[in-house]
Order: structure tokens, then sequence, then C-alpha cells
């Protein structure tokens, strides 16, 4: 059935069948009897898979990546599929447009994207407010951005504005450095600035905690596109300032061979899909060989098969998300994955008890 549906969505511009489905998935979660089939049926036979990290508990190891409900659409609906969790966002404090028009590009022989979206985002008080009225629930993550406008050198204070805003409704906060569509964002995992904004963001963690008398994690997502000392610094950066956890990867603005020759291969933006797989297994090792066995990591980039996931768990990582491979596989891909999942490359990984929980 997906295959018809694809086939459809297909002809149309990438961003307005996004846009559709977004809108789709949400309203299927909240009409009724249609919910209830999702819960019981479909959801109600997935295979269970608990996986302890960060001091949460999630069903299964497969989620949803940030970018694909940007400001809350589909969270009803997602929920009911029966994902491990849900990455919202990015979300900005402010709400901006992101960039110009056409800014995603299939590349479909080669199950990839190229996105040059730039946080288009309706802002925190809209995201929140639909945050409200969800009606299912689920482990959630959600993903801060800066604004555009906001100088790369004050961008702590957006990540904090953001992190006061969603820390008491969220699960995890998730800190977005690392998307290659922002005016030099990815500066921000340079040594110094990086220091200075986990530092920042630390600080009010605690605040936060004391007030709201609820630990809420905080997780670095870094870019595939890192040399081995940018590593070597972030592996140490988030040991010493305590983050706990990290999201490997964001997109590439790398273009690897596979896509060599294909007519959008020369278009801006990051890459996402198929392609980039190699590359974010490589960097989720990298950071595995790096930190201690229960820092967790959370792999992302070219999960569409039981295959990749499970070659994603065996280079490292604790927990999956996809995105790319669920625009090209269909709601089925969480159930392929679960059924094939290797079980002893699973992970389990609690934080250490920090000295700044309630």
């Amino acid at each position: 059935m997906y295959s018809l549906a694809r086939s459809l969505l297909f002809r149309l511009d990438p961003e307005v069948a996004h846009r559709w489905v977004v809108s789709g998935i949400g309203l299927a979660g909240r009409i009724h009897p249609l919910n209830q089939y999702l819960a019981d049926v479909w959801r109600g036979r997935l295979p269970s898979y608990p996986v302890q990290a960060m001091g949460l508990t999630f069903p299964n190891p497969i989620g949803i990546a940030a970018g694909l409900d940007k400001d809350v659409q589909a969270f009803d609906g997602l929920a009911l599929f029966g994902f491990g969790f849900i990455e919202l966002g990015t979300v900005t404090p402010l709400p901006q447009s992101g960039n110009p028009k056409p800014r995603m590009f299939r590349l479909t022989a080669k199950h990839a994207l190229i996105n040059r979206m730039g946080f288009n985002s309706k802002g925190l008080n809209h995201f929140l407010g639909q945050l409200q009225r969800t009606e299912q629930s689920a482990v959630t993550g959600i993903n801060l951005g800066k604004n555009a406008t906001t100088p790369v050198e004050e961008a702590a204070q957006d990540y904090i504005s953001g992190l006061r805003a969603a820390y008491s409704v969220a699960d995890y906060v998730t800190i977005n450095i690392s998307s290659p569509n922002t005016k030099d964002l990815r500066t921000l995992q340079e040594d110094v600035a990086l220091d200075h904004l986990l530092d920042a963001l630390k600080e009010e963690q605690h605040n936060l905690t004391q007030r709201h008398q609820k630990y809420t994690p905080i997780v670095l997502k870094i870019a595939p596109d890192l040399n081995d000392p940018q590593l070597n610094h972030i592996a140490n950066a988030l040991m010493q300032h305590e983050i706990d956890g990290v999201i490997a990867t964001n997109t590439t603005i790398s273009r690897p061979q596979a896509i060599s020759g294909h007519r959008h291969a020369g278009e801006a933006g990051g890459l996402s899909g198929r392609p980039l797989a190699p590359l974010s297994r490589e960097k989720v090792a990298a950071l595995r060989e790096r930190l201690p066995s229960s820092f967790p990591i959370i792999g992302v980039g070219g999960i569409d098969d039981a295959d990749s996931a499970n070659a994603m768990l065996s280079a490292g990582a604790n927990l999956l998300q996809v995105y790319t491979g669920l625009i090209y596989r269909g709601p089925t891909l969480l159930r392929s994955i679960l059924s094939g999942i290797n079980h002893t490359a699973l992970r389990s990984s609690r934080s250490s008890e920090r000295k700044d929980h309630p």
C-alpha cells in the first residue's frame, strides 16, 4: 500500500509532499476509531525491546529523528505507530521562515535527500502550544536551534531560552549545533565555542533541575564531517561538562561517490539517507572508542532496514533514529527493523547520577 502512496507523493514537490504526510499522520492519531486501530493492532503487535539510557526507559530503540515533525503536527500519529521515542523540532526561539525555496531534493534511486531548510520554525510559543494539545504519549525529545538572525557569538542565549521553555515538558533536550544550513552554526562545535556553550547549558540545567525538581538530560547533536582532532575535543567536552548523550550524526555536506552523477548531487545543503550510512557509522564507532561504554550514543544516518540498524548498533550506538529511510520505506520500516534486530548488539546504559539531580 505504501509503495502506491509513495508513487503519488513523489510526483509532488518534496516539501509539499512532506507537509501533506505530516498533517496526515497527525490527523490519523486523532481520528476515532483509526487511532484505536493503530494503538491496538499496529503498535500493540510490535516486538518490545526496552532500552535504558539517560535514566529513561525507551520501549524500543528506534526513534524518529528531528526534522520530520518540526512544529508538533504529527506527534499523535507517530506515537501510535509505536516508535520508541520521538524527537521534535528543530525549534527556534522566534518564528523564522528558513532558507529560500526550493530547498529539498529527492535522490530517489539513491534513497537519499538533500535539504537546505534552514531551521524553518513557527517558534517556541507555537511549538509548546501544539505540544499541550497532543493526546498520545511517547518518550519525547525536543531539538533546539538558534535563530538565523542571532549572531553566533550570542547563540548560547537562544539555546538557554529553548532549554528553559522545553525543560519541564521534554524527556530530553537536544542541542543542535551541527546543521549545515544555518550560517556559522557548525563553528559552535569548535574548541572554545563548544566549551563556552556547554558550560552555560549545564549551569542552566542545574538551575532548572532545582526549580522543577526534575532532571532533563541534555544531548548534543554533531556533524558527520568532523575530523579526528575535532572528535577528540568533542568527546572530552561531553565528559568534562557531564553532557548526558550524543547524537551522531546530522546530515553531511560531503558528496559520496554513491551519488556521483545524480542531477541533484550538486545542490547545496545536507545529504541524508542511505549514502550517509557509512560516514555516520564511522563517527559512531569513533565516539564509542573515545567515550566510556556507559555513555549513551544515538546513531542516525542511512538506517533503512534491519541490516543497517544492526550495523549502527554494532558500531556502538545505544539507540537509533530514522527519518529519510521512513520516507522511502514507509511505516512498516519500524516493524521490519524490530523483527530483524540483533539482540546481542543492543546496549543499555544509564547516565551516572549527576550531582545536580534533585
